[in-house]
């Protein structure tokens, strides 16, 4: 048994699930018309409603017992404070700081973070001002009007998520693009129309050693080369945001293009900093900081917020009590507004690169559910796709439905049509429709009762299917700013309970480490011995087959 496991409150929530599980929420709600009143919690621009849960006041009050038996508070004040809660790689984890949610005089291996952050702030501000106001010019004198981000991962989801949900807000300055892939066919399609005179790449890596991230900056300064016939063409077209500058400089990057990461910054957390350089560029600095400042607001319910009313200790602890205590292995995100296309991949990542782990914290095989697997889509297209599943289906999915008051973009009667199938989805899957409801309904629209007795079975949903709103007032910077925050700070505090190393991802660095392996037999045409048979073949027939 785990540490964890031999908690008081782990001890009473496992007792609590054995009862929880044959309960209905129809009863729940049925026994107290209050329930969406103790269940929810409102802040200033965002909403969440979190009564539809298998969950009482007894349940609550031993998931709030478990954030306190786990020391969440405690390892709260670490992570802003600056400590390497990062164990395994002895880092500290501060992208909180990077929306100015830390101490003025946070130092960290004898350097003051807080200046660091503003300084590379100021050089962004000046920077995104130059391109914007057309004083950056490209090689032949020519404004640019097309920027190309090139990412994987953190330096390509965050900021590409957040460029689309905000795109209304954007003057068109310039046109952002994101290559990530590397499949040729992407950066392919997406130069074939660019004038390079025009374009500015931004190569962004933390260790500007990413394989895919080099080979697609590769190909991008031969794309300009050809064009300009000039190696020099480079420093007026390429910018770089790493933690390794002296890699972006030998790649051919000017040192005062090159924008600085610090291993304190996950790249999953990374969209605030530098990173967040498309962002600026497309929305103007102004709009970044509303976004920054959005974040900062979340930090601070988060910091001072007592547990009973904080919103990502209340999500945290109902996706331990799913996932760990009721055993429901997935959860989808399922966003009811176009300009959040993205987030549940972007989330995806969040949570399980940061907490899809089987070690605690001592390195000891954990024996208990972790994470689920996240997955999602917009809603409405998700409704005509697997909604079926989450209605009927064996498998519980507890599911986060994300909606927004006002549409960015209002055409009559359209949103109206939107929120209604977002208000009945959660209606739906909580109370679902018994056997006898079904055969009355049929019988009051004369069906004979061979079709009801053929029919009925398949026409029952059984609901009691969990589910979180989250309702904001409207999309824009500062409260996609308060949501982008929520989720991160409720995966830190599900890493604290479940006792993971949320911030390391060491199950990305073992595929990586074979795929370059395997590149260069593919390219020497020379197998080595060490593979196993299947892939051993595989590479042989992808050779011959060429």
């Amino acid at each position: 048994m785990s540490e964890r496991q031999t908690l008081p409150s782990w001890q009473k929530l496992t007792q609590l699930a054995q009862q929880k599980k044959s309960q209905h929420m129809n009863t729940l709600f049925a026994q107290d018309s209050e329930r969406f009143n103790k269940f929810s919690v409102e802040l200033p621009k965002l909403l969440l409603d979190y009564s539809k849960n298998r969950i009482d006041s007894e349940t609550m009050t031993s998931l709030f017992a478990l954030a306190d038996e786990t020391e969440v508070a405690a390892w709260r004040e670490k992570m802003f404070a600056g400590e390497k809660i990062n164990k395994t790689e002895n880092r500290a984890v501060l992208h909180t700081a990077l929306r100015g949610s830390c101490d003025k005089n946070l130092v960290v291996d004898g350097k003051n973070v807080t200046e660091q952050v503003e300084a590379q702030w100021q050089k962004m501000e000046s920077f995104v001002n130059k391109v914007r106001q057309g004083h950056w010019l490209g090689y032949s004198g020519k404004r640019i009007t097309d920027i190309v981000n090139i990412g994987v991962g953190g330096s390509n989801l965050g900021p590409q998520m957040v460029t689309e949900a905000l795109k209304h807000y954007s003057d068109n300055s310039v046109n952002v693009h994101y290559v990530s892939n590397v499949d040729g066919a992407q950066i392919v399609e997406i130069l074939r129309p660019l004038d390079p005179e025009k374009v500015l790449f931004i190569v962004s890596s933390k260790t500007f050693t990413t394989t895919e991230t080099m080979t697609n900056a590769k190909t991008a300064i031969k794309w300009l080369t050809a064009s300009s016939f000039d190696e020099s063409a480079v420093a007026k077209h390429f910018v770089a945001v790493t933690a390794n500058k002296e890699n972006a400089m030998k790649f051919g990057i000017e040192a005062d293009n090159i924008f600085e990461m610090w291993d304190w910054v996950g790249g999953r957390f990374s969209l605030w900093s530098a990173i967040g350089l498309p962002i600026a560029l497309d929305l103007g600095f102004e709009q970044f900081k509303a976004l920054l400042n959005g974040a900062h607001e979340m930090d601070e319910h988060f910091i001072n917020a007592p547990f009973e009313e904080n919103m990502p200790v209340i999500m945290a602890l109902l996706s331990v009590w799913n996932t760990t205590f009721l055993g429901f292995q997935s959860q989808a995100i399922l966003p009811y507004d176009q300009t959040l296309h993205m987030l549940s991949a972007y989330l995806q990542q969040a949570e399980m690169e940061s907490n899809g782990k089987s070690v605690s914290w001592d390195g000891k095989k954990i024996a208990y559910p972790t994470v689920p697997s996240i997955w999602g889509e917009l809603g409405i297209n998700g409704q005509h796709a697997f909604y079926q599943y989450l209605h009927q289906s064996n498998n519980i999915v507890p599911a986060d439905f994300i909606g927004s008051v006002a549409s960015v973009t209002p055409v009559k009667g359209h949103h109206e049509t939107l929120m209604a199938n977002f208000f009945a989805q959660t209606q739906a899957l909580m109370t679902g429709v018994n056997e006898a409801q079904v055969r009355a309904d049929l019988k009051a629209k004369g069906r004979s009762d061979e079709y009801i007795d053929m029919v009925a079975p398949h026409k029952v949903h059984q609901g009691n299917r969990p589910t979180n709103t989250l309702l904001l007032k409207r999309i824009d910077p500062v409260t996609l700013g308060n949501l982008i925050a929520l989720y991160e700070h409720k995966i830190f505090v599900q890493g604290i309970i479940l006792q993971i190393c949320s911030f390391d991802q060491w199950g990305v660095e073992l595929g990586k480490g074979l795929a370059a392996k395997i590149q260069q037999e593919l390219e020497t045409k020379e197998i080595s011995a060490e593979h196993d048979c299947s892939t051993d073949s595989l590479l042989r027939y992808y050779l011959s087959a060429k």
